[in-house]
């Protein structure tokens, strides 16, 4: 049996990209949802501010989704 390291390595390099992109996607959006509720002392995020807020977070869970779903894509296909 002979190991292709080349491709070992590629895929390793991969994953550890795609893995991280996903994490920070899916921070971003937490931070973004956490924007719309008022902190302790002050006002949370209103009008215009709130509506961006909530859109570019949604937009990075659909990212998120999407990438789950096209991984497993490739698994079963």
């Amino acid at each position: 049996m002979k190991i292709d390291w080349a491709a070992l390595a590629s895929v390793f390099g991969v994953s550890l990209v795609v893995t991280v992109v996903l994490v920070a996607l899916f921070t971003v959006g937490i931070v973004a949802l956490s924007k719309l509720s008022a902190p302790a002392g002050g006002a949370g995020a209103s009008g215009g501010s709130a509506v961006l807020a909530r859109t570019s977070a949604y937009a990075c869970f659909a990212a998120c989704v999407a990438a789950v779903a096209y991984g497993i894509y490739l698994i079963v296909a």
